[in-house]
């Protein structure tokens, strides 16, 4: 049997540009935690650690999208190239502020700035449709992307608290930006890749893809699928916490991954036939019903394997998720829609810690897994009612279609 993901990396370019795009998007998970470790050390103040990480991370879900758009509109290279620029001067002011003791006011400032950030994920996504539009080996770049994705979270926050633990506040972040520039560079550097330039039918104005229902749909599923993933996290630590065994959190976060991990692989390698809309409906029937067991896991290896079996469905839940946004949205609006989907899974993971924090704090530790049951059956809910918007053809708003459909 041949292995998909070898003929996927046979293809010209694309070992250069996952392996340049695993490193630009490393301060995803590592810029948020790397700013609450090396605040708290230096100031120790977590509400104001917790603060300017939030201003990052919320103001970067709103300026993403736009930053996308203009990617669609006047191509990555144009656009990446001063983005990147000022999120990573700004990192730096960010962390000589920290560094130097500067007002607070400076701190807020930079990491606003900071949030110019652009979405990579859907850089890498945007690069594997323009390869295999149409094709079955699409399916299998996204799984790809979605293992990719696992890693990144798996690792980038447990390397950025471990810098500026074991050398010093600001290692976490300064290799963070690091990672933003060098990686970002080399990507780009790869322009046979980039996606083409969809011209725009009679001149009109583009409009935003979050205006396209299959966006909001899918949009809407993620935030509370991004809520099931973040209060599994917060949950884990209150439970072991409260058994007298919290270092036995890092193992049960990492099994969660580790399920969704590896079922995401093994569903790229399948290669489903079924339709998109029913293979993301499934996976979500999953995701709530094996949310279900939970709040009754009361001991730590309990808790670990029905973390296990609660994780399984969330990278079939992105790939799915991601290949249908592929499906719906017009080229020319493509890597902006991807980004709406990704900032549905961060505003979802915000949510949920909170939601799940506020929970475990008034009915137990025990009780916070009920936000992954509610929020669970939420995206459930969603996905089967958009079942017949999600399987119509792609929306070829204001007559800006991919060549192909475009000449149907």
């Amino acid at each position: 049997m041949a292995n998909p993901y070898k003929e996927i990396f046979s293809v010209p370019g694309t070992v250069g540009f996952s392996a340049a795009g695993f490193l630009a998007r490393l301060p995803i998970a590592m810029a948020p935690i790397g700013i609450v470790a090396m605040l708290s050390q230096t100031r120790g103040e977590y509400w104001l650690a917790g603060a300017v990480s939030a201003t990052f991370a919320l103001t970067n879900a709103l300026i993403s999208p736009q930053v996308s758009r203009l990617v669609d509109r006047y191509g990555q290279a144009a656009v990446l190239t001063p983005a990147t620029i000022v999120s990573v001067v700004a990192f730096l002011l960010l962390i000589a502020g920290t560094n130097q003791g500067w007002p607070v006011w400076t701190l807020f400032a930079t990491a606003f700035a900071a949030a110019a950030m652009p979405s990579i994920p859907a850089m890498l996504r945007a690069r594997w449709s323009e390869i295999f539009r149409d094709r079955p080996e699409l399916n299998t770049a996204f799984a790809f992307e979605s293992a990719a994705d696992e890693l990144v979270y798996i690792a980038g926050a447990s390397l950025s608290v471990g810098l500026a633990v074991a050398l010093f506040p600001e290692a976490g972040m300064l290799v963070s930006t690091a990672f933003l520039a060098v990686g970002s560079f080399f990507f780009l550097l790869q322009r046979g890749t980039q996606p083409r330039i969809y011209s725009v039918a009679g001149g009109k104005p583009q409009t935003s893809a979050i205006r396209l229902r299959p966006v909001q749909i899918i949009t809407l599923a993620l935030i509370f699928v991004g809520s099931t993933f973040a209060t599994a996290e917060v949950s884990a630590v209150a439970i072991t916490k409260e058994l007298g065994q919290p270092n036995a959190a890092s193992l049960v976060i990492g099994v969660y991954a580790i399920g969704s991990f590896v079922v995401g692989l093994v569903l790229g390698a399948l290669n489903p036939k079924m339709a998109l809309q029913k293979q993301l409906l499934i996976a979500v029937t999953v995701l709530a019903l094996t949310a279900l067991p939970l709040p009754f896991a009361g001991t730590v290896p309990l808790l670990a394997v029905a973390v296990f079996v609660s994780g399984i469905a969330i990278s079939p839940t992105f790939i799915t998720a991601f290949g249908l946004v592929e499906r719906r949205v017009p080229g020319a609006m493509l890597t902006e829609g991807v980004t709406w989907v990704t900032t549905g899974i961060g505003i979802g993971m915000a949510l949920g810690a909170f939601v799940a924090g506020w929970a475990v704090d008034n009915f137990g530790a025990q009780n916070g897994f009920w936000v992954s049951v509610a929020a669970s059956i939420g995206a459930l809910t969603t996905i089967g009612l958009g079942q017949r918007t999600l399987a119509g053809e792609k929306n070829c708003a204001d007559g800006i279609c991919p060549p192909a459909q475009a000449a149907e």
